[in-house]
């Protein structure tokens, strides 16, 4: 201990007593490792996330309905011949499967061609709203993924232009932590695509189930209205 300078053993002291790093420091030292892609990836991740969750709550609340409770619903105004009644629960929606029965309720006393007409068109109109920006998730997943593996090139890339330059004893140690180093923006990208894909299938089947149920209940609605037509 004796001919050593002071402030090399408080150094010493700090270092040996020092708490570990916490997860927010952890995480700024590897944003700041990765380097700008790493931002880049971060700002596309979470321009994902804005989508996903704007779709998601328009799936819910917007366009999704019980189908088969109101069909059942429907169901019970048309068998007792109160159409308009239909008509105003479909109103009392703002749902995908609602408004597409509704233009089938209101073409009831005619041809079941008119009819289907009229459902069709609805469907070919609310449909596409329900699969809306859907497309954006998979692309920024991609993206994610590919904006990594760019960060990591140029990450090695620079790595080995500095161990060029660097001295021969140094050169494996600066070698192995450019390396390490260049990979953070794989994992980013890898992180943030697997989240995006998850919630993109979760959205596509319930956007999947908004679509068939409009396809399952209006082919009940044209067979129910063809039934009390003829009956009448």
């Amino acid at each position: 201990m004796e001919g050593q300078d002071p402030n090399q053993l408080i150094e010493q002291g700090m270092q040996v007593g020092a708490e570990p790093a916490s997860f927010i420091e952890q995480l700024i030292l590897f944003f700041q490792d990765g380097g700008v892609f790493m931002y880049i990836i971060a700002v596309i991740w979470a321009i994902g996330l804005v989508i996903a969750f704007d779709k998601f709550r328009k799936l819910k609340f917007n366009y999704d309905v019980d189908g088969a409770s109101f069909m059942n619903e429907l169901q019970r105004y048309v068998l007792s011949n109160d159409i308009q009644g239909a008509i105003r629960v479909c109103s009392g929606s703002i749902a995908a499967l609602p408004r597409v029965l509704k233009s089938g309720l209101k073409r009831a006393s005619q041809s079941p061609a008119q009819v289907q007409n009229a459902i069709d068109a609805t469907a070919l109109e609310v449909i596409p709203k329900v699969e809306k920006r859907l497309g954006y998730l998979s692309l920024i997943a991609n993206i994610s993924t590919l904006l990594g593996l760019l960060g990591t090139i140029f990450g090695l890339i620079q790595s080995f232009a500095a161990v060029a330059a660097a001295d021969p004893q140094q050169k494996a140690e600066l070698l192995s932590k450019g390396i390490s180093k260049a990979m953070n923006t794989t994992a980013l990208g890898l992180c943030a695509a697997i989240s995006i894909m998850v919630i993109h299938a979760f959205l596509v089947s319930r956007s999947e189930k908004i679509v068939n149920e409009i396809d399952e209940f209006s082919v009940k609605l044209l067979d129910l209205l063809g039934t009390k037509n003829e009956e009448n």
